[in-house]
């Protein structure tokens, strides 16, 4: 019974913070469809180059929000799927904060965070371009169509829909974010460090699948098994890339496009996981040689 209580009451924070940045996001979204005329909307479409730079550095700050803003603004189709994949590459969730507190080095932490941004800043570029060269852009907005198919009565105001949608997915999230903290907490850290200590192949792949647990706490156990050495870099970073936090929840939940989200998912899997092999083949290791 403590253990639920526990968990519910740490579901209940992690959904407190979140709704926040839901809400904005949507506020966002709702004035974009309400009151930007077609040229600035123009101008906003074109900015979209930039879009795997600038998402991939906001990527790297600690909170699982901004990945979740990601996932509302590719449905609304404000941004492209480049920029998603880079801000889901970046996005660092609690590594940073749990780093710090460890007192890690500051080289080590900087090697982490500039391999995740180039990573996300090479593959959002790279995904957006394939696109591009497919003639599949599907950069038009469809924040209309992505407010008809949520039935939030945007006729009623943006301050009013923008809740509406915050609350529905935050209702989601909640339910799923509490099965996926239980989970954690049943298994624990030493389940985590069990199944992914070492550094071979196996083990990149296995930390790769723990990543994709939509959830902070698979960031947390990453790292924390990182720190008692019983985590190869390459197992690490694999992890650590594919781990959106809840931003893949939410895309799932506001984008129906169900077959272009495994896809999606699929291009997180793959450039995590060989990214983290290739950092253990070439022997890279963040930490001191004297530690």
């Amino acid at each position: 019974m403590d253990l639920l209580i526990d968990v519910l009451k740490d579901t209940l924070l992690d959904t407190a913070r979140l709704f926040p940045f839901l809400f904005i996001t949507y506020l966002l979204m709702e004035f974009l469809e309400h009151h930007t005329e077609s040229k600035s909307l123009g101008m906003l479409k074109k900015s979209g180059k930039l879009g795997p730079l600038i998402g991939s550095i906001a990527g790297l700050f600690p909170q699982c929000g901004f990945s979740a803003a990601a996932a509302n603004l590719y449905a609304g189709r404000v941004i492209s799927m480049g920029t998603l994949i880079a801000v889901f590459l970046s996005t660092s969730d609690e590594m940073l904060p749990m780093m710090i507190s460890n007192q890690m080095p500051a080289k080590t932490i900087l090697m982490i965070l500039a391999t995740k941004l180039i990573v996300g800043l090479l593959a959002g570029l790279v995904v957006d371009l394939v696109i591009h060269l497919m003639h599949k852009d599907d950069n038009a907005f469809h924040i209309h169509e992505f407010c008809e198919t949520e039935n939030c009565h945007c006729e009623n105001g943006i301050f009013k829909s923008a809740l509406i949608h915050s609350i529905k997915v935050t209702v989601f999230i909640m339910v799923l974010t509490f099965a996926i903290n239980y989970f954690m907490a049943c298994i624990g850290e030493q389940g985590i460090e069990y199944v992914t200590m070492g550094e071979s192949v196996g083990i990149v792949f296995l930390a790769s699948i723990v990543g994709l647990i939509p959830n902070c706490a698979a960031s947390v156990a990453l790292t924390q098994v990182y720190l008692y050495g019983a985590l190869s870099e390459g197992a690490l970073i694999a992890g650590l890339l594919v781990g959106a936090g809840v931003g893949l929840l939410v895309l799932f939940r506001v984008n129906k496009r169900f077959l272009e989200n495994l896809k999606i998912v699929a291009i997180l899997w793959v450039i995590g996981f060989l990214t983290g092999c290739l950092i253990n083949l070439l022997g890279i290791n963040f930490l001191p040689v004297t530690m």
